[in-house]
């Protein structure tokens, strides 16, 4: 097919890979384009390269992108012709989103999985791991109501998605209300993105609609998406997020934003253990169990109310074990709520099939333009090792090498130089070595939160930086979810992990809730060490976003 153009910024190689131009004028609008169907694997500055994968194409297919629309963009940016085998694969793909349907049965606890393919059919009956989930029958397969989430989980891995239109139960009924004006005092207006987002999850109520995951920049207001849903719902809900201190934050923004009584809203942590119908619960108090051996008791919070909807917040942070639950509670609605959809541990598949598709997202560049979020300046600076260090750094083992290139002590004059430079702003110092922020806080002056803060210690110490009492405070990687600290302007990162996309994605996060002034998101990297080769992998999701990374090197 010829359909190459010599001034376009997309080169699609057969190997799936596309590699995208950064100099080319059409950059932005092809780099939004593609993102729906592809994922970013580099981003140095110059050329881009995002791959095709079945994940990506089975997330377009859901929110309803078909292959000939994604062959389409592929011809309209395209610089050299497309590779027949790329045209071939995309539809292949596509295809067999919708070959296996899950409906119900007049047994309610039975389903059918419907496969009209007698090829795909007789390949799954051949297969022994599935032989206790699958019993054929004509159009398919019955399988069992409880095993509803782990036969989708299988398939998935011998890829075949299967697309769940198996209904759902409404739970019991909650009469739940925005509010016009915040109990605050302040107007509540509804961004257009947040109702479009709560509305295209809900879908029209029927079989398909109800689970999947909305992907909003942090800053963006997806706890707002999340009451949103509960207002259309109307029905007990569950919300599941990251620590204690987003515990709080949910359980105040639901009784400034909604009209829900007081007592009707419970906590469910290590200090309380109040269900209510609507419960806000910690992943950690779920996972915790007296040994390894023992099932995890607080997994019976799902079954002791009549849930219509559970909400995981930051649901690329959800643990291991809650698929496991999440697994036999399909028939519940789930919204996930997450910046990235990328898991370090790589169960993007467990979220997409478990939680649901994505189902809805908008570039961070979009809601930047309109306001929605600050704008956002990136900057790396480098700084070499002292030389004290640098034998210590040549003889150590790799992990070592990246603890003494996080922990280079000249970043402590940097901080305070960046800090000087920001005499208006709240700053955020972020960290991931507790004797690193240690030496930071006590030669800035500044208040520390680690994991071993109390949390009423953390919420004083939030508070005042709330007021404008602490300008600056630093804090360990507890602070990179969910905790809502609308004034920061700046963030200083002086050691992250290894190369966590999503703990980058979060840290800018912190920083890009609309204000006044823009926000600075400063990296300190060693330079020739290990760490600018992790910072590399860190920047990716966030130059998908279209945000560029400024280098800088200091004496």
């Amino acid at each position: 097919m010829k359909t190459g153009n010599p001034d376009n910024p997309l080169i699609i190689q057969s190997d799936s890979t596309l590699l995208l131009d950064v100099h080319n004028n059409n950059f932005p609008a092809a780099r939004n384009d593609i993102a729906p169907f592809s994922e970013l694997e580099k981003s140095p500055e110059h050329i881009h390269t995002y791959r095709i994968s079945p994940l990506s194409l089975w997330n377009a297919a859901s929110a309803g992108l078909e292959a000939d629309h994604i062959v389409e963009i592929l011809e309209k940016w395209s610089r050299f012709d497309i590779p027949d085998n790329i045209i071939f694969s995309i539809k292949d793909i596509i295809s067999r989103f919708g070959k296996l349907i899950l409906k119900e049965t007049d047994d309610k606890n039975k389903l059918i999985l419907v496969i009209s393919d007698k090829m795909i059919l007789a390949e799954l009956s051949s297969i022994e791991k599935l032989k206790k989930y699958l019993f054929p029958i004509k159009e398919g397969f019955v399988i069992k109501l409880v095993d509803r989430g782990s036969v989708k989980l299988e398939l998935i891995k011998l890829g075949y998605p299967v697309k769940d239109e198996a209904p759902l139960i409404d739970g019991d009924p909650l009469d739940i209300k925005m509010r016009e004006t915040t109990k605050s005092g302040f107007g509540l207006m509804i961004r257009d993105y947040q109702i479009e987002s709560a509305e295209t999850f809900c879908g029209d109520g029927n079989a398909g609609s109800g689970f999947g995951v909305v992907v909003l920049p942090c800053g963006a207001g997806k706890t707002v998406v999340g009451m949103k849903v509960m207002d259309i719902l109307k029905t007990n809900t569950l919300i599941l997020t990251t620590n204690v201190a987003a515990v709080h934050q949910w359980i105040e923004e639901l009784k400034d934003k909604t009209h829900i009584a007081e007592e009707d809203i419970g906590e469910y942590t290590g200090d309380r253990k109040v269900i209510k119908p609507v419960t806000v619960a910690t992943y950690q108090i779920l996972t915790w169990r007296p040994d390894s051996e023992s099932d995890f008791p607080h997994f019976s919070i799902f079954r002791k109310k009549n849930w219509g909807l559970i909400i995981y917040d930051e649901v690329h942070l959800l643990p291991a074990p809650v698929f496991r639950v999440t697994a036999e509670i399909q028939s519940m609605r789930r919204l996930g709520l997450t910046a990235t959809l990328v898991r370090e541990d790589g169960r993007q598949e467990d979220v997409f099939s478990l939680v649901g598709p994505k189902r809805y997202d908008v570039p961070w560049k979009e809601l930047e333009s309109k306001g929605w979020i600050a704008e956002a300046n990136c900057y790396e600076i480098r700084m070499d090792l002292p030389e004290d260090l640098k034998i210590e750094y040549a003889v150590a083992e790799k992990r070592k090498k990246f603890r003494i290139a996080s922990e280079n002590y000249s970043k402590i004059g940097i901080v305070k130089q960046l800090i000087k430079n920001h005499r208006e702003d709240s700053i955020l110092v972020i960290g991931q070595y507790i004797e690193q922020l240690k030496k930071l806080a006590k030669v800035l002056s500044a208040p520390l939160i680690t994991g071993k803060t109390p949390n009423p210690e953390r919420e004083r110490i939030y508070n005042a930086f709330r007021k404008g009492e602490a300008r600056v405070i630093v804090v360990s990687k507890v602070a990179n979810f969910a905790i809502d600290l609308p004034d920061a302007s700046v963030a200083i990162q002086v050691s992250g992990t290894f190369g966590s996309r999503q703990e980058e994605a979060q840290r800018l996060g912190r920083v890009l809730r609309p204000k006044e002034r823009n926000s600075y998101f400063y990296s300190l990297v060693s330079r020739h060490t290990t760490e600018e080769e992790f910072a590399l992998n860190r920047q990716k999701f966030l130059t998908e976003q279209g945000y560029k990374y400024h280098i800088e090197m200091w004496d």
